[in-house]
């Protein structure tokens, strides 16, 4: 058992680590914009052909092949907030979902519909919000699994995941290593340096040096990630559902000033999803691969559905039945996706069609910025508190994915070291650059979801609705 004092001298080392590591690496010139064009080109071909059809394929078969699983959406909720009798494993319903949402409903709900609406325009909204209601499928899918297949620690502890149907299910111990590797990556990656960054964003805007909010917010949530599993589950229980009911009843503020022009907002994303249609004189616009591209990837970012993630925490659940913790986690998709990335969309298009002018010299991911200050006196600080609640919820249920990932390749001799590189990776990821690490995080996102696509596809007659 660590005590108090030794875990403040572990996260300040840390921290302090992580300081000098920046201050010594030199990189030689030019040498970020190369990698990041070298990155973009790869994504660009992924994402252009490759991974819409294998993703948004998988969400098509399994919606069709369950029978539609998602028309049970209701009974999923109710699930959810249910208590269990004569249950097996670590945690409850209500924890493993919570957990879930911690790690989906991060800053991808907010900057990441805003920087899908930029670069794919008003369409991308529409895919984004097809890749939740189709994933939900794909995401009760991966979760049965992940139940069918976990195993027992010597602790009593159940894990389990795609690396473990790839290991027990498909005999295919490589690729599960692969997989987790993956896992490892994307919580260094996804999990902890795009939402480090997006705290930055947040603090930098008053005047708080990226460098002191970075060493903050290491501190703050290694003293969360310390203490393990259980603790993560304890955290997210009290602050997904407070963050969640925050954020939304800003974006409801906002769509009830901008209530004349909805009707024009839906219509818009409609049309744009399969005729480029521009807004706000030309300035937003895209493409149909562009719209298709950017929504369908941003929709993986925020619901991870085929990624494979939900799966790692359904199977900490204290439920046997496979298909009970599938439709529960299944919810988490329609909560993130199908709920918050469209309220988000419908805030930001309807307040650029009030006011194009207000986007004007705005970046890519300032979109919602600009439609939370149309609230009176507390727009920019709902928003700004909502970012950090989010990126932190998601800094933590990343911490988690990736540590179960550690424990398949290295058991408990791993913990520790990952621990340590996790809270140096939050100050890092505070002062990359926000282009490297969204391009990098889609990146790793496609090569995490192709073993667990392969899972479910191979193993898809185990799979009962």
């Amino acid at each position: 058992m660590v005590s108090y004092s030794n875990e403040i001298d572990y996260i300040r080392i840390a921290v302090i680590k992580a300081h000098i590591l920046v201050l010594r690496i030199k990189l030689p010139r030019g040498y970020m914009k190369h990698l990041l064009n070298g990155i973009q080109s790869i994504n660009a071909f992924l994402w252009g052909g490759p991974m819409l059809v294998l993703l948004f394929g998988t969400h098509l078969y399994f919606t069709c092949s369950l029978h539609f699983i998602q028309k049970k959406i209701k009974k999923a909720i109710k699930l959810s907030l249910s208590s269990e009798t004569d249950a097996h494993g670590n945690a409850s319903s209500f924890a493993t979902l919570t957990t879930t949402l911690a790690a989906t409903l991060g800053t991808g709900n907010i900057v990441g519909v805003s920087t899908a609406v930029a670069l794919g325009g008003p369409g991308a909204v529409f895919w984004c919000w097809l890749t939740g209601i189709f994933g939900m499928a794909t995401t009760y899918a991966e979760c049965y699994l992940g139940i069918k297949y976990r195993c027992k620690d010597a602790n009593g502890n159940y894990n389990g995941g795609p690396m473990y149907a790839l290991e027990y299910g498909l005999h295919n111990k490589p690729l599960a290593i692969f997989f987790s590797i993956c896992t490892l990556l994307a919580a260094y990656g996804m999990g902890c340096s795009t939402q480090a960054r997006s705290i930055t964003d947040v603090t930098s805007s008053v005047g708080i040096s990226p460098y002191v909010s970075g060493i903050v917010a290491a501190t703050l949530i290694g003293f969360v990630i310390i203490g393990g599993v259980k603790q993560i589950q304890k955290f997210c229980l009290k602050l997904v559902p407070a963050m969640a009911i925050f954020y939304i009843v800003g974006c409801l503020i906002i769509l009830c000033i901008n209530y004349q022009y909805l009707i024009q907002s839906v219509i818009t994303i409609f049309q744009a999803a399969f005729v480029p249609k521009a807004i706000a004189g030309g300035a937003i616009g895209g493409s149909l691969r562009l719209a298709a591209r950017y929504g369908i990837s941003r929709g993986l970012f925020t619901n991870e559905s085929g990624l494979g993630s939900s799966a790692i925490a359904a199977a900490d659940t204290k439920n046997k039945e496979p298909k009970v913790q599938a439709l529960v986690s299944m919810s988490a998709t329609f909560w993130d996706t199908v709920v918050m990335c469209a309220i988000t969309g419908l805030v930001i298009i309807s307040s650029i069609i009030k006011s194009p002018a207000s986007i004007e010299g705005l970046s890519y991911s300032e979109l919602t910025t600009a439609a939370f200050r149309q609230v009176p006196f507390l727009g920019s600080g709902m928003l700004g508190v909502s970012l950090i609640a989010f990126a932190c919820a998601t800094l933590i249920g990343w911490c988690y994915f990736g540590e179960k990932a550690v424990r398949y390749l290295f058991h408990d001799k791993g913990i520790r070291i990952y621990r340590f590189g996790y809270i140096i990776m939050i100050f890092i990821g505070s002062i990359m650059s926000l282009d490297i690490v969204w391009e990098s995080s889609d990146l790793i996102n496609a090569l995490m979801a192709f073993p667990n696509l392969i899972a479910l596809l191979l193993l898809r007659k185990e799979i009962k609705p």
